[in-house]
Parts: structure tokens; sequence; C-alpha cells
């Protein structure tokens, strides 16, 4: 499980997607800052709009400003970044909290120190070849669907709404093709016939005309429609003892997230894309990167505060479709704490 061979490689990638940023080279400590606060950070996508409060805090210097020297890594799915926390590549993982449950279960103590978010923001795309074949989730059975990968949040979702409609999960194919690029390019060759991903990509298969939405989870209201309630997705966490011995370093961190989300409350989209690396529009051009945000804002949170329903939603929707939780006892309070947060405020 070790991924050590890999990281120098990871942070090549992580400093690249900041090329602007000193801190993003793990080499810079502000002046308040000292060798306990150095923190490496694993992200499921860097360029995904779900996780886009990781590099923007960055870019927002808030970091900085905390005096901690966070160095950004990214992974292009969810379950490689858990990996890399679980092993001890990184101290932090930006993913999604359900992680934390299915980890639990297998006998490690991970928990969500920052919620950055109260739904997916997925959608299951479904490409335009295959489109009058597959008019809800009943008709999964049969299909290759795409997923960022094996084990991964869009993996665990697509077979949860599979099975919510009466496909059972041997009844389909997850297929892993990552995100961006990859994505589009199993749609457009028919090596996928739909599958689950995030903007800007959503966004660049409209533009494109190669897809349509089938479930659209962007949104508080799109994830109680698709999943009965709020589900808390992207989120800041981190093993368990490694926040108990690092309290002080952990409350810096929450600290600049909770001044990201509060930032990002109170500016429009175009003034968000405008603070992120100008890469990350290179696929579709500036408006169309501003508008993927701005579809996808509605799923973050204000405060960092994991939303009081949420965790049961995530273990009911895990348990529908995983053995190895259906029958598990899981203890939802040590998934996730709201010390950190609460202090920030």
């Amino acid at each position: 499980m070790r991924m050590s061979p890999r990281i120098p490689a990871l942070a090549v990638a992580g400093v690249l997607a900041a090329a602007s940023l000193t801190a993003c080279g793990g080499d810079s400590t502000s002046a308040s800052g000292d060798k306990n606060d150095r923190v490496k950070i694993m992200v499921g996508g860097l360029d995904k709009v779900i996780y886009l409060p990781a590099m923007l805090t960055e870019r927002l210097g808030y970091f900085k400003d905390e005096g901690v020297a966070v160095q950004l890594l990214t992974e292009p799915a969810g379950v490689q970044a858990e990996t890399a926390l679980v092993s001890g590549d990184v101290q932090g993982t930006v993913g999604f909290y359900d992680h934390t449950l299915d980890l639990q279960v297998k006998g490690k103590h991970v928990e969500s120190v920052v919620q950055l978010s109260q739904a997916p923001g997925e959608v299951e795309m479904v490409s335009d070849k295959a489109a009058g074949d597959i008019g809800s989730a009943k008709d999964f059975k049969g299909k290759k669907l795409g997923v960022t990968g094996l084990g991964s949040s869009t993996d665990f979702l697509t077979k949860y709404l599979a099975v919510k409609n009466g496909v059972q999960t041997s009844e389909f194919t997850p297929v892993a093709v990552g995100a961006g690029q990859t994505f589009i390019s199993a749609l457009q060759q028919g090596s996928i016939q739909g599958g689950m991903t995030t903007d800007p990509t959503v966004a660049t298969i409209l533009d494109k005309k190669l897809g349509r939405i089938l479930i659209d989870m962007r949104t508080p209201e799109g994830s109680k429609k698709a999943l009965g309630g709020l589900y808390p997705s992207s989120s800041l966490y981190m093993q368990t003892d490694w926040v108990n011995g690092h309290k002080a370093t952990v409350q810096k961190l929450a600290n600049a997230f909770v001044k990201t989300l509060k930032w990002m409350s109170t500016h429009s989209a175009d003034e968000i894309a405008a603070k992120m690396p100008a890469d990350y529009a290179q696929g579709g051009g500036a408006a169309l990167y501003a508008q993927s945000i701005k579809n996808t804002l509605p799923m973050f949170t204000t405060d960092g505060v994991m939303p009081p329903d949420g965790p049961a939603t995530v273990e009911r929707v895990l348990k529908a479709f995983n053995p190895n939780l259906k029958n598990a006892d899981v203890d939802l309070s040590k998934t996730y704490t709201t010390e950190f947060v609460k202090k920030a405020h």
C-alpha cells in the first residue's frame, strides 16, 4: 500500500498546478511557521470544482496567513488520495467524507475536520449515442458506466443509484476512466455509455454536445432528490491519531479553510474563477469555467460545519450496497469533528 515512490511525481504535479505559488513547493514556510507546521495534503483532483477550496485557500494566501506551509498534491481519484493518507505519505486528504465510514469498518480511524460541502457535486452523464437507452438509473442494467476509480465515491454513488432503482451491482460494469479529458474520451469512443463526473468536465461535455445530464447532485435539492437527504462530500479528512497529536496545526488549517468558505459565499463565480490557476480553464475557456463554478457553488458549506443529518444519510447510502458496511456498527461520532471549525468562527 505504500505510495512513497509516487510522491515525487505527484509533488511535481502539485507544483505545476500552482506554479505561481511559493507555498506549494513545500520548502516555503511563513515567518510564524516551523517544521511542525508543514503539511502535505492530497487532493482527489486539484482542478475539480468540487475540491476548489483547496487551491483557492492557497491562492488567497490563507495558509500562509495562518503560519502553516501546505504542499498540495493531486491524484485523479479520491480512492487514491485516501490510500496516500492511510499509508502515511500525506497528513491530510481533500476528498469525500464517505471514505471515513468505509475506513472505520476496515479498522482505520479517520475523521473529517472541515466539511467543505453538503451535497456530492456529482452528475450522472449519458452520452448522446446512448441517450435513447438510458432514461433513468433503472436502465443501468447491462451498461458500462464511468467512475473516477474503483472504490471511489463516484463508484459508491453509482452503485447506490443502481440498487435504489432495482439494478444489482453485478448487473452493470463500472469502468475507471478518471475525470476531465480521459472521461470525455471514454464517452466519445463509446467505451462507456454514461458515467459520474464533476465540473468542469460536465460543462465541457454539455458545451461540446457529447452528452446530457441524467442525475444532477450539485445542489442540496439535487442531493435530497437523488439520495434522500444532504450528502456531505468534499472535506478535509485526516487520521484521528495525527489530529490529536497536532491540534495546533489542524486548527490553523481549519481557520484557513473556513476563511475560504466565507470568502466564497460573498463572491461571484467570476471572481472565484479569476483567483484560480489559468490552466484550469484551458479546456473550455474562462467563461465556461466560471459557469461550471456557478453551477457547483450551492454544494459548499459556508462555515465548514458538518450538516446534522448528513452522516446518517451517508451511512444509509453506503449500507445499501456495500457488504462490508451493511451489517457493521459504524460510530458516526468518530468520523468527523466540529471542534476546529467552531473555534475558527
